[in-house]
């Protein structure tokens, strides 16, 4: 009789403390189910603004004119930025990690962006595929630059080498000299400069334009079905913004605290003229699997008609 008294016990205190886990679950579900409509309607909004900012057609048709100007007259600025700042440090973080891999940062987060908006509008792997290529095609263009770059700085610069004869300064001719061996070497290179920072940053920048300027389109053609994007896109096109808002403050680093004429100008026109040739040149021909298309055509039925009617 007493072990069945404490086996019922134990089972009714067993219970009872699975009604108090269920009652403190509920009771914790509630404010975590509020925080999240919280933060799921705050990213609903800041992205649908966002959206429709860079969807409108005074970015996305002048945008390139703000860039070339910021480029062009950018370096004025070098006159009242402070000399000690902490961004006049080549060596700083953002320079470091983010600059030399800006490209990195763009393929991943713009490619990701551009699959997720593409499979989203029409599911079709394929076709999210032939969307990606245009991220491939700007990635073979950046490193076609950078080989031609090279070349050329190599052909038209010199290397010489400092050395002291009489008390009077003088310049060695070293010819069969790289820019890369003669720098290492302590020597010193004379020749004209491209920049590939500004290069990259102009091309960067146009692109991410580009791309997510469908997405305020989209957002407008589902919203009368009832349909919306996953989180993932919304947080994806997010990041797409805020890189495009660092690699804007990069670029104007650079021309305020490091100054180098025509070097960026001629940077910025390289950019120009690769974002020009692809996205107002070779993406405007009929969507196929050796053409791209532009950002939209064949998944949006407003931005197809958009995209002949111009």
């Amino acid at each position: 009789m007493d072990i069945k008294t404490e086996t019922s016990t134990t089972s009714l205190m067993s219970e009872i403390n699975l009604e108090k886990l269920h009652k403190m679950a509920a009771d914790l579900a509630l404010p975590a189910r509020f925080i999240v409509r919280l933060l799921n309607g705050a990213l609903v909004f800041i992205t649908n603004l966002l959206a429709r900012i860079l969807g409108c057609s005074l970015v996305r048709h002048h945008f390139h004119l703000a860039l070339s100007g910021l480029v062009l007259f950018g370096p004025v600025l070098s006159f009242w930025v402070p000399k000690y700042s902490i961004f006049s440090n080549r060596n700083h973080y953002l320079y470091r990690k983010f600059l030399l891999s800006s490209w990195g940062w763009t393929f991943i987060l713009s490619g990701s962006f551009i699959f997720l908006f593409s499979f989203s509008a029409r599911r079709s792997i394929l076709l999210s595929l032939r969307h990606v290529s245009r991220i491939a095609a700007v990635g073979a263009l950046w490193w076609g630059c950078r080989r031609l770059l090279y070349l050329l700085e190599n052909a038209a610069g010199t290397c010489y080498e400092p050395v002291a004869q009489d008390g009077q300064p003088l310049l060695l001719l070293h010819e069969d000299q790289t820019k890369a061996s003669c720098l290492k070497t302590g020597m010193v290179w004379r020749g004209y400069e491209v920049s590939e920072d500004i290069l990259i940053l102009c091309l960067c920048c146009l692109l991410l334009i580009e791309e997510m300027s469908v997405f305020g389109p989209y957002l407008a053609q589902v919203k009368p079905l009832h349909r919306s994007p996953g989180a993932p896109l919304r947080v994806i096109f997010l990041l797409c913004v805020f890189l495009l808002a660092l690699w804007m403050f990069l670029l104007l680093c650079l021309l305020a605290h490091f100054p180098q004429f025509p070097s960026q100008q001629l940077g910025g026109a390289l950019g120009y003229l690769g974002w020009r040739g692809l996205y107002q040149g070779w993406y405007r021909l009929k969507p196929n699997w050796g053409c791209p298309g532009l950002p939209g055509v064949g998944l949006l039925t407003n931005i197809n008609s958009d995209k002949q009617s111009e």
